[in-house]
């Protein structure tokens, strides 16, 4: 059907694409773009804001039953329109004109690239990397500065086995960041509730197929980040805390504990490298091109 996945095997190349033309195809048809132009980037630069004055929806396609393929497909096969989606589905109960053209915008960047998904080459290696990021205070300047929401950070996360993307997520932080250590920080913890469980769950497929015990074992687990401050905090043996950093929340230091526990890596990594950068902010076309490459395989 059209929401179903398609794995295409290359046996020459040893790469598996994973693509979803026909819900991409419902997608633009739903909303009319069938004979639109093309975009280069999924999203309009910048923040999606409320836009509670704008005009009012004048579209003919359901709001709600776009967002909900888009939401599908950015979780399955296109980490590149994940953020653009995410900020669209923030207004999924009173949308404004606004938020259709930026809908729309998605539909022209996905009309342009219909057959692309992710090109995965799976390697022997088992290692499961971690890229995290987080934009702070991503929404300032773009909406009711005396709104709380205005102040909330974004984070973005995104795991790799086997240097093949298998999992990624884009939203915004719950709590209000001070800073923007205290939002990689943040991002950091969130990341990791989920790193532990898929930990666990690839010692168990491992076990199921029996695999040499000896690699769940030597399996690594490293997260890459590239705020310096977040490191060197989640680094400290805990209790200790910096200076700056005695108000966070206790629950997002409980993952403090489970880095020597869990014999997971905590790694420097430059931004022209930070893959979650995708997944937090609009980026420009040449910098949303290199990480679309490294990470989709195109």
């Amino acid at each position: 059907g059209f929401l179903g996945v398609n794995i295409d095997r290359d046996d020459i190349s040893g790469t598996i694409t994973m693509t979803q033309t026909g819900l991409i195809d419902r997608c633009i048809t739903s909303m009319g773009l069938d004979e639109a132009n093309t975009k280069d980037t999924p999203e309009i630069r910048g923040t999606l804001p409320k836009d509670l004055d704008g005009d009012e929806c004048n579209e003919g396609f359901n709001y709600a039953s776009v967002l909900g393929m888009l939401l599908y497909l950015q979780g399955h096969s296109r980490p590149d329109i994940s953020f653009a989606v995410n900020q669209c589905a923030r207004y999924a109960f009173n949308p404004r004109r606004s938020h259709e053209e930026a809908m729309k915008h998605i539909g022209r960047y996905l009309k342009g690239t219909r057959t692309k998904g992710i090109i995965m080459k799976p390697t022997n290696n088992l290692q499961i990397d971690c890229f995290v990021d987080a934009d702070f205070v991503g929404l300032w300047g773009y909406e009711d500065v005396l709104d709380s929401t205005s102040v909330k950070s974004r984070s973005g996360f995104l795991f790799m086995l086997g240097e093949c993307p298998i999992s990624w997520s884009s939203r915004l932080q719950s709590e209000i960041a001070l800073s923007t250590m205290e939002a990689e920080y943040v991002a950091m913890s969130m990341a990791m509730k989920d790193l532990i469980p898929l930990q666990r769950i690839v010692k168990t497929i491992m076990e199921a197929v029996g695999l040499d015990p000896d690699l769940k074992s030597t399996m690594k687990r490293e997260v890459w980040e590239d705020n310096a401050g977040a490191l060197i905090l989640a680094k400290l043996e805990p209790p200790r805390m910096t200076l700056r950093s005695k108000h966070y929340a206790l629950k997002y230091h409980w993952f403090r504990y489970k880095i020597k526990e869990l014999d997971i890596g905590l790694n420097k990594i430059g931004t022209k490298q930070q893959l979650a950068d995708i997944l937090t902010k609009g980026l420009p076309k040449v910098d949303f091109q290199r990480i679309r490459l490294m990470l989709m395989g195109w």
